[in-house]
């Protein structure tokens, strides 16, 4: 491994304090990424980069590239792998950094702390009989899936750059290998309190919940329950996300307690898809067999992850373990009336309403039937509502459609807003394009052969989301006929 001393991107304008390898030994392992044989830069953030303080410029040598495959570590970096467990479809393990490795922790020139780590960077002592590594597609997916979701306006992980390895790994074949730099407002995740309950390790517990509190919401520190704080914060942020992924359609795919971080970013895009044509039971990956992760799941499996978290903290909760389970159970049943209430300000916005009337959401509930029976493309019937215009096979005579638009009309008319504002409402909560799942799988097998051009239209198109001129017809427009369904897979 080459010293921190060379080559200039090392002293790009790095700033670590590692709040988290400063934790007892308990919470991770001191680990350093494996070099690799050919570190050569696929993608890199230039925005990003800019935010976290870093200076771009310095990353524009070649030999920068071996900072994010690992070869070499940035002063201040104090590289570890952290442990944690996880529901995985329903089943309690132990996991830990299996590929990942958290370099550090950057503070940023506007005093924000960010997670720098890098995935696909070479074993752990929790890989099990894993490699540690990671093909590009799936880099390059988790890159592209997340910038959109960033643009989209979603709380998310962030992609700083995507570097090849020139070293293949083997998925059932040989495929070229990646090195994914994620940043992330932190890596503490559900999984992360459940390995310690599942240990017994209750100090542990107590030093990781107020850890959490610290980092992500100070405002709780001199409450005098401070984890139930931290419960009731938790859940208001997973209630808010859920709803902006049903807002988009977005369909996360592999909603294990290992992949809910607590700071209420999405986290892990493994087999994650957009819906085209409208159905609460869409599944996209391969292995979920019975739909746990479909897409009308996705709230309920949320007050799922967060009641295997009520679990976890019930020993720090309060003195009295009645009054830890009581106030416990009444946060968990809180979260289906504070989704629905972020759902159906959401849902409001995408049809335009301002005032908030009684009978909104079976207004919603009612389009959204007809959507599924019609295989409408939920999108594009959003985006288009108020043209009158919808995607085949939606004909606008559809006489179930022409009665829910003369609702929808009324409705609109008793509100003081003119057509103007309504539709600006309407197209800011309705992206013109999202990362069609036809067009994505396109891009990853251009990149695949070295052509990053699909990728880079993809990356340009997706940072204005929600402006129309000049987007491309494939990310404005339902998949045509006969296009595959989409399938998507872990990358592990």
């Amino acid at each position: 491994m080459t010293t921190s001393s060379e080559p200039a991107a090392s002293h790009a304008g790095w700033h670590f304090d590692n709040s988290y390898a400063r934790l007892p030994e308990v919470f991770c392992t001191r680990v350093n990424p494996t070099p690799v044989a050919k570190p050569r830069l696929v993608l890199f953030n230039r925005p990003l980069a800019q935010s976290l303080g870093l200076d771009p410029a310095t990353f524009a040598d070649p030999d920068a590239a071996v900072i994010f495959t690992g070869n070499q570590i940035p002063p201040g970096a104090e590289p570890i792998a952290q442990a944690y467990a996880g529901h995985q479809y329903g089943n309690l393990t132990r996991l830990g950094d299996g590929r990942a490795i958290l370099l550090g922790e950057q503070l940023t020139p506007a005093g924000e702390r960010f997670d720098i780590q890098l995935k696909g960077s070479g074993p752990t002592p929790y890989s099990r009989s894993g490699d540690g590594r990671a093909a590009l597609g799936p880099m390059l997916r988790e890159y592209l899936i997340s910038e959109a979701m960033h643009a989209l306006g979603i709380p998310t992980t962030r992609s700083l750059a995507v570097a090849s390895t020139g070293e293949p790994v083997f998925r059932g074949e040989p495929l070229p290998g990646a090195v994914l730099t994620r940043i992330a407002a932190s890596h503490i995740r559900v999984g992360t309190f459940e390995f310690f309950a599942a240990i017994g390790d209750t100090d542990s517990l107590r030093v990781l919940a107020n850890h959490t509190i610290l980092r992500h919401f100070p405002d709780r520190v001199n409450s005098e329950h401070p984890a139930l704080g931290l419960l009731e914060e938790i859940t208001e942020r997973q209630a808010s996300l859920i709803a902006h992924w049903m807002r988009v359609g977005f369909v996360h795919g592999v909603m294990n307690t290992d992949n809910m971080a607590l700071s209420g970013e999405t986290i892990d895009y493994g087999p994650c898809a957009f819906v085209d044509a409208y159905d609460p039971a869409a599944v996209f990956s391969s292995i979920d067999r019975h739909g746990r992760y479909a897409f009308g799941q996705q709230p309920h499996i949320a007050a799922w992850n967060l009641a295997r978290l009520a679990e976890a903290l019930l020993p720090v909760l309060h003195p009295e373990p009645e009054t830890a389970l009581a106030r416990a159970n009444e946060l968990l049943e809180s979260f289906e009336g504070r989704f629905r209430r972020h759902w159906l300000a959401a849902m409001r916005g995408k049809l335009g309403l301002f005032s908030e009337e009684a009978d909104d959401a079976s207004l919603v509930e009612e389009l959204l039937r007809w959507m599924q029976r019609a295989r409408a493309d939920y999108t594009h019937t959003f985006r288009n509502l108020r043209r009158n215009t919808f995607a085949k096979p939606a004909p606008p005579t559809d006489d179930a459609f022409s009665a829910w638009h003369r609702r929808w009309t009324e409705r609109l008319a008793r509100q003081p807003q003119s057509p103007t504002e309504v539709a600006r409402r309407m197209d800011a909560h309705n992206p013109a394009v999202i990362p069609r799942n036809h067009v994505v799988e396109a891009a990853l097998a251009a990149a695949a052969g070295n052509n990053l051009a699909p990728m880079e239209r993809m990356l340009t198109a997706l940072a204005a989301p929600y402006d129309e001129a000049g987007q491309p017809a494939e990310l404005l427009n339902p998949p045509p006929p006969g296009t595959p369904a989409c399938r998507t897979f872990c990358g592990t």
